[in-house]
């Protein structure tokens, strides 16, 4: 009798905390939009109708609430699920930090599961700031969401809610990169924009030059706006002449963007340098690569990179049918292109003798329609491979490793 009476008490007494989390979380609705404000105050009111109801109560609430929210560039669908996977409410908001923010700091923590996207990493850092544990989804890998025939964003909004209230492991969740290395990545992103727009202008200069029977010189972009200024046609020289000045100006710009890429390795990411050891990559693809992974150990081994860059082939397999797929493509795409370029140049004629430009012409040598295709991204898989290698242990690059064992294993041999 004196057991049940103390645990009716410490029932009570979680009630009384959980209600005062409640409470508390009610007079935070000062800020948003009118409907923001209404809604704030209906999902605190259901959760105190959920916990007067219920006969035991954890010191937390976390699990009253699930939610899904479909993020989309103006507008973005949510959906709230009680404990027994009811629809709370559901509608939309604007995807503005200010709005999220008035919602989820006026609401107490709960489970929350988003799409990754181009707004995620801010939201998810916003979310995770008021105290809520978020989920991000990866939408290529749930095909309750991307194969579904009614897909809208209402519907995309609720399966996230019911996916996460089930289990989280379904939504195939991912880890953003951190705030540091996603702004310093900006800086190569921006670089690699201006880099396309200055090979679409001096395309654009060299084929309206053809257009008039001409030909401009062969040059390197770097130097086309000093080498070509003075051998327009006279025709065409008023309306090429900006766009060759413009080159120019770009040119100025990636300049100044290498010298802050070459900064950064020497006072922020000296492993950067680490990697240039390798023939074929330089300070942007090197710096590229540390910023895109952030951290090794979150790899198990070194050949998950490069699944992770989209090197793999696809897989499709039954029975004795084995299928011969492109590659997946998934992750970074300036990082994977950054390492074909890298395996390209192995294997060209500039390319210094090494394991991995042995083993790429050894692969193209077979022939075949792809051959030469097929081996550079043999060859950037297994450079994407040995960067990692490098960075986590730090030893020094050795070009021919395997030469110089097989030659090691040749006179033992011998001399057996």
């Amino acid at each position: 009798m004196n057991k049940h009476i103390k645990n009716t008490k410490t029932e009570s007494t979680k009630k009384q905390a959980v209600k005062t989390e409640i409470e508390s979380s009610i007079t935070k609705i000062n800020s948003g939009s009118r409907e923001i404000r209404q809604l704030a105050r209906q999902l605190n009111d259901s959760l105190l109708e959920h916990v007067d109801n219920s006969k035991t109560v954890k010191a937390t609430i976390s699990n009253a609430l699930w939610v899904g929210i479909d993020l989309g560039d103006k507008k973005s669908n949510y959906c709230f699920l009680d404990t027994k996977g009811n629809i709370v409410t559901e509608g939309t908001l604007t995807t503005t930090q200010a709005e999220l923010a008035a919602l989820f700091s006026a609401i107490p923590k709960c489970t929350i599961a988003i799409e990754v996207g181009m707004h995620s990493p801010w939201v998810n850092d916003l979310l995770e700031a008021h105290g809520h544990k978020v989920f991000v989804a990866n939408p290529r890998k749930m095909e309750s969401i991307h194969k579904n025939r009614r897909k809208n964003d209402k519907v995309d909004a609720r399966t996230l809610a019911r996916l996460v209230r089930a289990d989280p492991a379904l939504l195939y969740p991912i880890r953003h990169r951190g705030v540091e290395a996603r702004n310093d990545l900006v800086l190569l992103r921006a670089r690699d924009a201006l880099v396309a727009a200055r090979t679409k202008l001096i395309n654009c200069v060299r084929g309206q030059v053809k257009s008039v029977g001409g030909r401009l010189p062969k040059c390197s972009a770097e130097s086309f706006h000093n080498t070509v200024a003075d051998k327009l046609p006279d025709s065409l020289r008023y309306t090429l002449l900006p766009l060759v000045f413009q080159i120019g100006e770009m040119t100025a710009r990636i300049r100044t963007y290498d010298a802050g890429v070459n900064w950064m390795i020497k006072q922020k990411y000296p492993e950067a340098d680490c990697l240039q050891q390798v023939g074929g990559i330089g300070p942007i693809t090197s710096l590229t690569y540390v910023l895109t992974l952030e951290k090794p150990e979150r790899f198990a081994k070194s050949r998950d990179v490069g699944c992770y860059l989209g090197l793999v082939p696809r897989q499709d397999e039954s029975g004795d049918t084995s299928k011969q797929l492109r590659i997946t493509k998934t992750g970074d795409a300036m990082l994977r292109k950054l390492m074909v370029s890298c395996a390209q140049y192995l294997l060209g004629p500039f390319g210094e003798d090494c394991d991995l430009q042995r083993f790429g012409l050894k692969l193209a040598a077979r022939g075949g329609k792809n051959a030469k295709k097929r081996a550079v991204v043999a060859v950037a898989r297994k450079l994407a491979v040995l960067l990692h290698r490098l960075w986590l242990t730090g030893e020094v690059y050795e070009p021919l490793h395997n030469v110089r064992l097989q030659k090691e294993a040749l006179v033992m041999a011998v001399n057996e």
